[in-house]
């Protein structure tokens, strides 16, 4: 249930109210330092110590975005390499939606313009592949149907969210595997190119966020 504005901090609820939209949580999260540390933040450590990795971020948007209306859904994207990624969702009347925190440009988040959740998960399949990356199944889940768990507030880190993220239910993405080896190809040669570049050479780039 979504809390009272009086259980927030001065600092966050300068932040609920600059920050209402999805395209402006996105923007917000681009501003914090990428979190490499093993942390799981609530949205009250991810102010105060203004960092986040994925999982994180998806916390903050959600706790930003439930006090604007929005269901604090987040999306599990499971990989072959165990390096999942997370993101705060979200449907509007033109689609579905994203709102992420990464380290590659195109993993962040996306505008509201796919038919369903499974259709914004392939989003991802082609700016996942790096090396060892490849989307093998998303899950969609609702942070209020975990009980008992204080993710917008907490000082301890939130391994329940990480668990409840892994063991839920997740949907298969079947890929070509003929796609995958020439993704991978052009990835290993722009790297070997350009080893400190983003690769953004994706065909999807006008639905980003």
């Amino acid at each position: 249930m979504k809390p009272d504005r009086s259980k927030f901090t001065p600092a966050e609820l300068k932040i609920i109210d600059r920050y209402r939209t999805p395209r402006q949580v996105q923007q917000y999260l681009r501003t914090l330092a990428y979190n490499r540390d093993s942390t799981i933040y609530s949205f009250r450590e991810v102010v105060r110590h203004k960092t986040a990795h994925c999982l994180e971020g998806a916390i903050a948007a959600a706790a930003i975005l439930e006090q604007h209306g929005y269901p604090p859904l987040l999306m599990s994207l499971e990989s072959v390499d165990n390096l999942d990624h997370v993101l705060f969702v979200f449907k509007a009347d033109t689609g579905w939606g994203a709102v992420g925190r990464s380290r590659d440009t195109g993993l962040h988040g996306r505008r509201p313009v796919f038919r369903s959740a499974r259709d914004l998960a392939l989003s991802y399949f082609d700016p996942y592949v790096d090396y060892t990356g490849r989307i093998t199944a998303y899950g969609v889940v609702n942070l209020n149907d975990l009980s008992r768990c204080n993710w917008r507030f907490s000082d301890t880190k939130l391994s329940r969210v990480e668990n409840y993220l892994i063991e839920c239910e997740h949907t298969d993405i079947v890929s070509s595997e003929r796609r995958y080896q020439s993704l991978l190809k052009k990835f290993t040669e722009f790297k070997a190119k350009y080893p400190n570049r983003q690769v953004t050479y994706f065909d999807n780039r006008d639905t980003w966020m």
